[in-house]
């Protein structure tokens, strides 16, 4: 088993330079807490601690003289590999395109987002600098987990490098809406959603954010999904849902421990006569503080009985000092306290006591031990652990949650107080319910949510997503043994030598020329007419095309060939030297009343369009709009059940498109009338679609079948695209 390289903005420790010398100090943090509970917990196992590297920016410039110093201990007392950046590219690339535009925009705050093209082409740069590094130390059995939007280029451009890589990345922000993902310039947006797509596993925390990312892949890049599942040419990638833990025992323990008791009962005897509500976030517009403030003003000013009696405990950890929206923030919070304790408070009571500074754990721990509500208010979040770390602390399951309805965690922790952040009177209402709650409907609530934080904890999230990634891989292993490679395509075209009857049993759109919008389009290129005229003047050979077109159009375009054709799936056939005919008496009187039906429908959807046969109807919607034309297909396809059964006709849903035909009519039943006609030593058949596994299914053991695309099928192999069948057939022309 490979070694688990984990990829992040920063490492789990800052350097520092003094006087020369290089000083060590480890980060704390969500994702730094998270995973190294994760990377504790293989130890003692086959896949030990030292079979993972962290890599990511070590936190300054270090001079060429020490970079094989860094790396040295770094890796010796960290198991991690730094990633060299200049200041200046870090700047505009961490302060600049990832906080002033993928963070405000992922927040829904476009207002706030700046579009920079010279930000975005050092996003692009840093990005490479970083697979540059992986690269270095990438063996070929390594999985290669990224993490967070910093990073969101780096698994495309590892794909384009090294193929076959095993990576994951996980999104721990939101991941917007397509209304406003796209307010990104098009070419950036394309460029991050492929970049995501590079990776095997694409992990959210909610739901709501991977149908986003769902929902972006589709209308930006045509990509569509079956639960999740999307075929990016001969890949598989999985998005999946998988909202990250924490590390519940640490919090819980460390409520218990002697340490924090004693500090719990040293910060209790100032407050023994107040109820205490905490908030503690780090400073930034996106975690709601503003109106956190203001919600707790108006519960102060309708509830005057609780005056002298409450006192919210505001904390603010310093971030991103230098940026200017973030000054702007904490001016507001600064002013805003000194008017709610100007107005409310007085000699022996300040509403508000407010903090401008870090905690370590277990000062942390303390204040979550000690307040009997935690309000948690963020306009917009990602997963927000805060949340989960009060609840896993409160060892005697008492205390009161109050949770926005934005941050991701409320997708979990339903039994909180869930508010709307953008609406004071629900803070102020929710703080009144909270402080009303009687002990018994606290300890009933938190109990719920102990049980379900206890049990999906950090190292179960880590765990299901290497887990989910390694069973990825599994299923892109099965479709690539399916894959027609190199030694199969060389002893197809030996069997096909050795033959003495041969028959070629050929789709045509999608099979041998690539789809079109409109259909008319795809007349057959003047090579592949060659390649067909080829491979008919050899008796040795029978050529059939098979497909849905009508014969009119297949007698333009092949009636000059010595070849058989089959058109609209086998309703009419016409054989080599021979006049078309009916394979089965059918009807068409259906027709007329069918018609204005799926022309009405085709109207309401811009790039529909209806294509009439002579015994059947299609209706197309490769050009509309994805999302709408699924939602339109649904709902003809429910029209259509009622008008196919008093009838004797079928409707089969292809892709893209709606066709309505006689039943009893169908690619399989059409090939046996040629797979009867001699004794066939070599049988090659391919198609595209569902109409083609009627032909697959009832072919002998010894043919070979071929679907063109990444799917299920009952075909023995898959190619990726026409080009590629259209080269075998080239190969056995001339062979």
């Amino acid at each position: 088993m490979g070694r688990l390289l984990i990829v992040s903005n920063r490492l789990p420790f800052t350097v520092t330079q003094t006087e020369g010398r290089l000083e060590f100090q480890e980060s704390t943090g969500g994702l730094v807490s998270g995973l190294s509970a994760y990377l504790d917990s293989l130890k003692g196992f086959t896949f030990a601690e030292s079979n993972y590297i962290w890599l990511g920016w070590p936190g300054l410039t270090v001079n060429e003289g020490h970079h094989a110093e860094l790396k040295t201990r770094a890796l010796a007392d960290f198991n991690a590999y730094p990633v060299f950046l200049s200041e200046s590219a870090m700047d505009k690339f961490y302060h600049g395109f990832c906080n002033k535009t993928i963070w405000p925009l992922f927040h829904y705050f476009p207002s706030l987002t700046t579009f920079d093209e010279e930000l975005w082409q050092h996003y692009v740069s840093v990005n490479q600098a970083f697979a540059e590094t992986v690269l270095e130390i990438l063996h070929p059995d390594d999985l290669v987990w990224i993490h967070d939007y910093h990073l969101m280029l780096l698994p495309k451009i590892l794909r384009e490098r090294v193929p076959h890589v095993l990576s994951g990345f996980f999104l721990h922000i939101p991941f917007p809406v397509i209304e406003v993902f796209r307010l990104l310039p098009r070419r950036w947006g394309e460029s991050i959603l492929e970049g995501l797509l590079g990776a095997d596993l694409i992990g959210f925390h909610t739901h709501d954010y991977t149908q986003a990312f769902l929902k972006c892949a589709l209308r930006m890049l045509g990509y569509d999904h079956s639960i999740g599942i999307i075929r990016v040419g001969s890949r598989i990638v999985k998005a999946d849902t998988l909202p990250m833990g924490i590390d519940f025992d640490r919090y819980h323990q460390a409520a218990q421990s002697s340490s924090v008791q004693a500090a719990r009962a040293k910060l209790a005897e100032p407050l023994t006569n107040v109820r205490v509500v905490l908030s503690i976030d780090r400073l930034d517009y996106t975690k709601g503080i503003i109106n956190r403030l203001r919600g707790f003003e108006l519960f102060l000013e309708r509830n005057p009985e609780w005056h002298d009696r409450v006192v919210l405990s505001l904390i603010v950890v310093p971030s991103r000092v230098g940026v200017q929206q973030y000054q702007q923030t904490k001016k507001q919070i600064d002013e805003l306290v000194g008017q709610i304790n100007g107005r409310f408070g007085g000699i022996q009571w300040t509403p508000v006591v407010y903090q401008y500074r870090y905690l370590p754990l277990e000062p942390l721990v303390t204040w979550y031990t000690v307040s009997d509500i935690a309000l948690v208010t963020p306009l917009r979040d990602g997963m927000n652990l805060v949340a989960k770390e009060y609840v896993a602390a409160r060892t005697d399951q008492t205390g009161v949650l109050i949770l926005s309805e934005m941050a991701g965690a409320a997708k979990e922790l339903g039994e909180a107080i869930i508010i709307s952040p953008n609406s004071i009177e629900e803070i102020a209402d929710a703080l009144k319910q909270a402080l009303e709650m009687p002990t018994a409907e606290q300890m009933r609530r938190m109990r719920v949510m102990q049980t379900r934080l206890k049990r999906y904890n950090v190292v179960r999230w880590a765990n299901d997503f290497i887990q989910t990634l390694r069973a990825v891989r599994e299923q892109q292993e099965k479709i690539a043994v399916r894959y027609l490679d190199s030694p199969t395509i060389r002893q197809i075209v030996e069997k096909s030598r050795s033959a003495q009857h041969r028959l070629f049993l050929l789709d045509y759109d999608g099979t041998l020329v690539p789809l079109f919008n409109e259909p008319h389009k795809a007349n057959p290129p003047s090579d592949l007419l060659a390649t067909l005229k080829r491979l008919a003047e050899d008796p040795k050979n029978e050529i059939v095309l098979i497909c849905g077109r009508d014969r009119n159009t297949m007698q333009d375009w092949f009636g000059a060939l010595d070849i058989g054709i089959a058109a609209e799936h086998g309703a009419w056939i016409k054989e080599r030297n021979t006049a078309w005919r009916l394979t089965k008496p059918l009807k068409n009187d259906w027709k007329p009343s069918l018609l204005p039906i799926l022309e009405r429908r085709a109207d309401r959807l811009p790039g529909a369009i209806v294509e009439e046969k002579e015994f059947s109807i299609v209706w197309h919607f490769r050009g509309a709009d994805p999302e709408l034309g699924a939602l339109r297909a649904q709902e003809l396809l429910d029209d259509l059940v009622d008008f196919a059964t008093a009838r004797e006709i079928q409707i089969f849903q292809g892709d893209k498109m709606i066709e309505v035909r006689n039943s009893g009519v169908n690619k399989g039943t059409i090939a046996s009338h040629w797979l009867s006609k001699a004794v066939i030593d070599f049988i090659l058949a391919a198609g595209d679609d569902e109409t083609d596994e009627d032909l697959f299914r009832i072919l002998p053991s010894f043919a070979y079948s071929i679907r063109i695309g990444v799917a299920s099928t009952h075909a023995g192999y898959n190619l990726l695209e026409p080009a590629e069948m259209t080269e075998l057939l080239r190969s056995l022309a001339q062979s």
